[in-house]
């Protein structure tokens, strides 16, 4: 190349530099894109994790499929209306997850945890059998239980069939599995002093609640009315989160105005609703499905975990919402 006045030509220089630099540039641009593929990185990927014999592959079209990030966020990307399911599974574990996916109109109570720890793939995939030791390892879902159990959520109750439902636990145990490098960050919480004293870097003496005093007991234990009983149970066992009483349609069939009358099956046949088909529904949710619902959906476990005399007590409940 010659310049234009045949000397002072630093033209090839400039260019030398600059190819050197664009080789340079493509050279860090290669050696990142294969640090990213190390094996010892430690990043897990989809296809490494299972709840049971879910896999999380499957979860991630589930999630995709509903829309769930509309609202929610995974490791912040997506809509900010609800919470980041980044650590979800984490907090909350298996047997939580379980009770609310399919009723998430309604937050899941006590009773609904004890009978999904019945089934041994959640039980076994959380490392615990009882519910003490899964509120130990899964503080969150205890705490939720206590604010919030029983109550209504603002998220709609989505069709998930029962295989949706384990696929989309193991894509929210794959999520927290994840290596998100400190997100979600931590929020701290408490009153304001305890965040005044966070904001200055001191401590705050803790001090221990005050213990309310034990009611008295009474003389003799009243024989507990059924209907009432049963309501009760009704209640702290979760199924009103999936049954309405007077209010819109929920996840199962409502059972205002259930009690006698003619219920149409997926095979075509009508069964009236009376204390035999009431109970065994209760016991064996699988025997008869209502027509326009889907099997698997109620936990099978209440048959184990509720005694004959409580099942006969959430009957009578049902049988006092005839008229309505």
């Amino acid at each position: 190349m010659t310049c234009a006045d045949g000397k002072n030509c630093d033209e090839p220089i400039k260019r030398r530099r600059a190819l050197a630099m664009f080789g340079l540039m493509v050279g860090v641009f290669a050696m990142l894109s294969g640090f990213s593929f190390l094996v010892d990185r430690g990043q897990v990927t989809p296809d490494q994790v299972h709840f049971g014999r879910y896999q999380a592959t499957a979860g991630k079209r589930v999630f995709q499929a509903y829309n769930c990030m509309d609202c929610h966020t995974i490791v912040g990307n997506g809509a900010y209306l609800a919470p980041d399911l980044t650590e979800e599974y984490k907090q909350v574990g298996p047997a939580w997850l379980a009770a609310f996916l399919p009723s998430a109109g309604g937050w899941p109570t006590e009773g609904a945890l004890r009978a999904q720890l019945l089934d041994k793939t959640i039980a076994t995939d959380a490392g615990v059998d009882t519910l003490a030791a899964y509120y130990e390892k899964f503080p969150g879902a205890k705490n939720r239980v206590e604010r919030r159990g029983g109550g209504t959520s603002f998220m709609p109750n989505l069709p998930f069939h029962a295989d949706e439902v384990g696929e989309l636990i193991a894509y929210l145990k794959y999520t927290s599995e994840m290596n998100t490098e400190g997100w979600p960050p931590k929020v701290e919480t408490g009153d304001l002093q305890h965040r005044l004293a966070l904001l200055h870097g001191t401590k705050v003496a803790s001090t221990a609640p005050v213990a309310a005093p034990a009611p008295a007991a009474s003389a003799s234990a009243a024989t507990p009315d059924p209907i009432a009983h049963g309501e009760a149970l009704a209640k702290d066992n979760g199924c009103t989160a999936c049954h309405a009483i007077d209010g819109p349609h929920l996840v199962g069939p409502d059972w205002g105005g259930l009690y006698g009358a003619k219920v149409k099956l997926t095979d075509g046949s009508t069964v009236t609703a009376d204390d035999a088909y009431l109970i065994e529904s209760i016991v064996k949710p699988n025997a008869k499905i209502v027509a326009g619902f889907t099997p698997d959906v109620m936990p099978q476990q209440y048959g184990q975990m509720l005694k004959d005399d409580d099942v006969k007590d959430i009957v009578a409940y049902i049988h006092s919402l005839e008229k309505r």
